[in-house]
């Protein structure tokens, strides 16, 4: 089970946890982030940045399908919980290939996109279990949306500065 917040909470916990990220994003030139070297599997910031769209993207398609009525498979089509190493590849071999330039257009607009859900749901579904089906029995669109904002945002912070600390790499 995640933990539950309130969506004041949830945006103020966002806003700190994306504006970290952002400050570490400002201190990178284009070429530092399509370096590789970033992750133990060798992706770069700008992989990284693909895996959070990846995953936005996954989260608001499942709120929408929810809304039209029908059951997404979570977390994707043929794949289990169990199966989130092959979901993460998948991500990176979408995204991989995009331009820097087109990775952080959707960076930002995907973060846009999960703040807009935040805003247009109601304070009681945000926080109740068994609301949202596709959430499963025991999460809520809270724990969902803080696992892929907040949450999430910290994980890159952890691996760019690690990054940003080795010789040589992270200063070309």
């Amino acid at each position: 089970m995640g933990k539950r917040v309130p969506k004041t909470e949830l945006l103020q916990e966002i806003a700190v946890e994306r504006s970290s990220l952002d400050a570490l994003l400002e201190q990178l030139t284009p070429r530092q982030m399509t370096q590789r070297g970033v992750t133990l599997a060798g992706w770069s910031v700008k992989d990284v940045l693909g895996h959070l769209i990846g995953w936005q993207q996954m989260n608001l398609g499942w709120y929408a399908a929810g809304l039209r009525g029908e059951t997404p498979q979570v977390p994707a089509p043929g794949l289990t919980w169990r199966d989130i190493r092959e979901l993460n590849d998948r991500i990176y071999r979408k995204h991989h290939r995009r331009s820097l330039k087109a990775v952080l257009a959707d960076f930002n607009a995907f973060h846009q996109e999960m703040l807009g859900l935040i805003e247009e749901v109601s304070d009681r579904d945000f926080v109740t279990v068994g609301r949202f089906a596709w959430a499963g029995p025991t999460w809520t669109l809270s724990d969902y949306v803080r696992a892929n904002t907040a949450s999430h945002y910290r994980w890159p912070c952890k691996h760019i500065r690690k990054w940003l600390r080795t010789p040589a790499k992270a200063k070309s």
